[in-house]
């Protein structure tokens, strides 16, 4: 009875106090492609991913109820720094859908217009200045929201003096911004300003909640189905517990017992002891990370960043040097990461599945169809076009021989001056699975064998590999098949044997991948990457320094001639690659079964362009 009551009182004490307007509610996914996209053409950092904001506490007068209710107490507040611009995860601030639809614009417009802010108050104001000037469509958008937003603000006859003028000026500002410099101080925060873009939160370094435990097999994890992963980015700061001092407790011994009783008390409660962290993990604004790692014995779990020796496969030297690039800095760092040559060590040759076979010769017949380099060969018996320049050869000489009439141009189809390399991503993430029976590392495997068996049909130069990394001292660069290697069961074997690795670190796969294709004397070179996801690792490249590397990294094969191309499953793909390979330089996949029929049917049309 208890129980029930508890909850009737909540939801009457949760509709009291609520201010937003949930029916109206618009979440940032279902518009995150057209908002990247408004934030590009806007002149927005093209770096900048866009990304849900945590909510931050807030130091607002509250109202009775909402004290007893607990409420208006954080806010997801937009707010962005330079990897990222985070956004509301939903809005419910007006009524409407369409204006919340209008304010995600319109704050989108404002972190391209303002991508730091110093003086809150002021460097909004000519934000707002800049966006209505500039464009007057924004003009009348923001007067419309500003309309609105009026009406929810706090009545100031209700505020004591010190609120009461802050929220006077804040609401001033915001209907004739620039006139007003300073916001006069208070005790507390002034209520939130949905069109204006909050300052950074003071932070010691940002983690990812998503990827805050160890090892190699959470990204792995966070495509597995049914997994919740949070998407917002936590303050963090380390803490140093290592010390053996630790955990002493200090207190008198009189005061650890007067008086007890025993009662027997039967609680109906849930004694689980697997507490929901994800929620713990929204209600927390400074995440604490300790260097003491001790667990409980009944969780103790044990993550190898690196297969046994006798397991692993075959190192083929001592290792690469490479380069990284440090967007901060704007320098090619030498010799920052070790790249590993692999080789599989003695493996099975195998034949083509039966369950391939079939599309492998749709595929087949579609390669044959591909049209060949044209050559031309001059002073020929016959052909389509009159040599011109033979015949004026022979007819200027003193004595010529009538028997022998090479007279034409023969325009044969003999070879395509074409190469590709194949670079697949064998991180761990590709051990999710697209459905209940099939993998993604199965999907990228069968999709390499089909795509082989017709670059084999037209004789087309072209090598396999695939990477994966544990930080920048680890690269794992795996051979499967090398340029000038004849296609077999052999290499069909080192195939089948793929599984999944660990991190991406992309830039470095790329770099060495374009120093194998500047080797080839074709023409056009290919540089065609299969993957799952954006690039990351455990160390720094996981976010913008990834990003920024992996595109330098992309120029650098342009300059040299090459064309990089991607393929890619993830559905996220079009919030960053655009970025990456350019408008024409990738495509999505939206279902990964299809992979296998659908990766031949890219390598065609962009070995034909």
């Amino acid at each position: 009875m208890e129980e029930f009551i508890g909850k009737i009182w909540d939801r009457w004490l949760t509709r009291q106090v609520t201010s937003d307007f949930a029916s109206a509610s618009v979440n940032l996914t279902d518009l995150q492609a057209e908002l990247t996209l408004y934030y590009r053409a806007l002149g927005g950092e093209p770096g900048k991913t866009l990304e849900p904001a945590d909510a931050r506490k807030v130091r607002l007068r509250r109202t009775g109820m909402q004290r007893v209710a607990g409420s208006h107490q954080r806010f997801a507040l937009p707010w962005q720094d330079d990897r990222s611009v985070r956004l509301p995860a939903s809005l419910a601030v007006f009524s409407s859908s369409r204006l919340n639809t209008s304010l995600y614009y319109w704050l989108v417009a404002m972190a391209a217009r303002l991508p730091q802010v110093s003086n809150w108050f002021r460097d909004n104001q000519q934000a707002v200045l800049a966006l209505t000037s500039s464009y007057p469509g924004l003009d009348r958008q923001y007067k419309e929201l500003v309309a609105e937003l009026m009406a929810l603000r706090p009545s100031t006859e209700e505020l004591p003096d010190d609120l009461r003028r802050q929220e006077l000026a804040v609401v001033q500002a915001l209907r004739n911004p620039g006139l007003l410099a300073d916001l006069p101080s208070s005790a507390f925060d002034c209520f939130p300003v949905w069109l204006w873009l909050y300052p950074t939160p003071p932070n010691l370094f940002s983690v990812p909640v998503s990827t805050a435990r160890s090892g190699p097999d959470s990204e792995a994890e966070e495509r597995s189905s049914g997994q919740q992963t949070l998407q917002q980015r936590k303050q963090a700061q380390r803490i140093d517990d290592e010390h053996e001092t630790d955990g002493l407790l200090v207190f008198l011994p009189d005061s650890l017992m007067s008086w007890t009783e025993q009662i027997n008390l039967d609680r109906c409660q849930d004694e689980d002891s697997d507490d929901d962290f994800e929620q713990i993990a929204n209600d927390i604004d400074l995440i604490t990370v300790s260097r003491q790692r001790k667990a409980t014995a009944a969780k103790v779990k044990f993550d190898l960043d690196l297969p046994a020796a006798e397991n692993d496969e075959l190192c083929l030297g001592p290792g690469i040097r490479l380069p990284e690039w440090h967007y901060r800095q704007s320098r090619l760092r030498p010799d920052v990461c070790l790249l590993q040559p692999l080789l599989a060590d003695d493996p099975e040759p195998v034949t083509l599945p039966s369950q391939l076979r079939q599309t492998s010769e749709e595929v087949k017949r579609q390669f044959s169809l591909l049209g060949l380099e044209r050559s031309v060969l001059r002073g020929q018996p016959e052909g389509q076009d009159l040599d011109l320049d033979a015949w004026l050869d022979d007819y200027s000489r003193p004595f010529r021989d009538a028997s022998r009439q090479n007279f034409f141009l023969d325009r044969r189809q003999t070879h395509r001056d074409f190469c590709c390399l194949i670079l697949a991503d064998l991180s761990l993430s590709t051990e999710g699975y697209v459905n209940d029976d099939c993998r993604v590392i199965d999907v990228i495997r069968d999709s390499l064998m089909v795509l082989a068996e017709g670059l084999n049909q037209t004789q087309d130069e072209f090598a396999i590999y695939g990477f994966s990394s544990v930080r920048n001292n680890h690269v794992r660069y795996q051979l499967m098949k090398n340029f000038g290697e004849p296609y077999s069961d052999l290499v069909r074997g080192r195939i089948a044997r793929i599984k999944p690795g660990f991190y991406t670190r992309m830039g470095a796969a790329i770099r060495q991948s374009t120093r194998i294709l500047e080797m080839q004397h074709q023409t056009h070179r290919v540089l065609l990457l299969v993957s799952d996801g954006k690039p990351n690792d455990l160390d720094q490249y996981e976010g913008r320094y990834g990003i920024e590397d992996t595109r330098q990294a992309i120029i650098e094969a342009q300059q040299l001639g090459i064309t990089p191309y991607c393929v890619t499953v993830d559905e996220r793909g079009h919030d960053y690659l655009p970025y990456l390979f350019g408008r024409d330089g990738f495509a999505v996949v939206s279902d990964p079964t299809q992979l296998p029929k659908v990766l031949p049917r890219i390598y065609l049309n962009v070995s034909t362009h």
